[in-house]
């Protein structure tokens, strides 16, 4: 059996744990998220996905990190407020985690794996690495910061339709 996402359990931006099988059947797009990145202004890009898609069975997971330029600094709390107020997020947020080194999060070692980098590189660049997986909870692509939600757009209707 190909691994997926669904073996996977995060805690959510409230502190619950989540059990990765809610989002069965759903395309996602999970991202690990900064409040001080340049790249922060991406919320609004991927509330707008997730807002024109979720009735159709997408679904964007952030994963708030610190680890690049220690530019995600404030706690649960901060992050919630500071998404919902200035982008207006509504997608699912999770508590903070690492996504590279010795405790990077299990669902983060799965993804790297599933869908490395450039020439094989597995190691997350920056925030805002994106990853897009499909129906089957499989990691299909991945994405540069530098990519906008919305160049992103044709690969999630894609498999919208499949």
């Amino acid at each position: 059996m190909t691994s997926t996402i669904y073996r996977h359990n995060a805690i959510d931006i409230q502190g619950n744990p989540t059990p990765l099988t809610q989002y069965q059947g759903k395309v996602i797009l999970i991202v690990n998220t900064a409040s001080e990145c340049g790249f922060t202004p991406q919320y609004k890009g991927l509330e707008a996905l997730y807002q024109e898609y979720k009735a159709r069975g997408f679904v964007v997971l952030g994963f708030p990190c610190n680890q690049f330029g220690a530019q995600e600094k404030a706690n649960e709390q901060g992050i919630k407020s500071f998404c919902e107020l200035n982008f207006g997020v509504s997608f699912p947020l999770f508590s903070k985690i690492e996504v590279n080194g010795e405790h990077t999060h299990p669902l983060y070692q799965y993804l790297k794996k599933a869908a490395p980098g450039m020439l094989g590189t597995e190691r997350i660049k920056w925030n805002f690495t994106k990853f897009l997986i499909n129906r089957q909870g499989e990691a299909v692509a991945r994405f540069a910061p530098t990519t906008k939600p919305e160049d992103i757009r044709d690969k999630i209707e894609s498999l919208l339709n499949k």
